[in-house]
């Protein structure tokens, strides 16, 4: 009957033979589906399971709009200032460089130029990655000169928001740049270059308030959370019940504040053809 007794007491495996699952293998998504991340990052970052839109960054969104993945970033090194000290449980400085040593980029939003469906495309990304997406004056600096590019060039220029709102460390410099973004997206319906502004999860606070509702077509992808304050913020003011997919993308478009939503798969396709009609060009296959 020994071989229902323990001879030795205790784990016996070293430490440094024991087998751990690798992280990153495997992504559950709210509804409790489990995908492999090999499989759903060959679809473009959405579980098969469900439909479900994982958030991306603007990598992923530059290789997935430009032709080959190939296109030239502007400004890619202008960098955040501290001009008011600000310090709450870390200096803003201290912040943006812990933000810019964790993802890799130099502040929440990058800017390029390349062919999407061989015709030129300004587009500007946000990265939710970096510190919420937040809006500070890079943001808006950047988001001005890519628009500033378009016009230039005669570039239709495509905005990709992904943010949680102005960012509270530069204050008002920060709220700034509602007015910057949308005053040069008016210089910009002036020169009569398209705008198409694409709002994914989550789209808020002072983004929504200006450049992101401000496009000749605004289109959104399934089920991203777009609004002003957050549904808890909502319900906390006004003490009343939300409806059911309160600011999700598709009450939005049922209210009228968006004119399409697109699964990720058809975006490039679909943006080119709102591009191409509203330049009278021919349609592009």
């Amino acid at each position: 009957m020994a071989w229902f007794k323990r001879k030795d007491k205790g784990i016996q495996t070293p430490t440094e033979e024991k087998k751990d699952t690798p992280k990153g293998l495997w992504y559950k998504t709210p509804s409790g589906k489990i995908i492999d991340t090999d499989e759903l990052k060959r679809n473009l970052y959405v579980s098969p399971e469900d439909g479900y839109h994982v958030r991306i960054g603007s990598k992923e969104y530059f290789e997935l709009f430009f032709d080959n993945g190939e296109f030239k970033e502007l400004d890619a090194k202008l960098s955040a200032k501290d001009p008011l000290k600000f310090e709450d449980t870390m200096k803003y400085p201290e912040r943006l460089k812990e933000a810019q040593k964790k993802t890799g980029l130099k502040d929440a939003v990058r800017t390029a130029v390349g062919k999407s469906l061989g015709k030129d495309l300004v587009i500007a990304a946000m990265d939710f990655a970096f510190i919420g997406g937040s809006m500070g004056s890079v943001v808006g600096e950047k988001i001005a000169r890519a628009i500033d590019y378009s016009i230039e060039k005669n570039i239709p220029f495509l905005m990709i928001s992904k943010s949680g709102g102005a960012r509270m460390m530069e204050a008002s410099l920060s709220l700034m740049q509602l007015v910057k973004t949308s005053a040069k997206l008016a210089q910009l319906a002036n020169a009569k270059v398209p705008y198409i502004s694409l709002c994914t999860d989550p789209t808020t606070g002072g983004t929504t308030a200006s450049f992101a509702m401000l496009g000749d077509i605004n289109i959104a992808e399934p089920n991203a959370l777009i609004g002003f304050a957050g549904p808890r913020v909502v319900k906390d003011t006004t003490g009343k019940d939300l409806p059911e997919g309160f600011q999700r993308s598709e009450f939005l478009l049922e209210h009228g504040f968006l004119d399409a939503i697109y699964e990720r798969k058809d975006l490039k396709k679909q943006v080119n053809l709102y591009l191409d009609l509203i330049q009278n060009q021919p349609i592009r296959a």
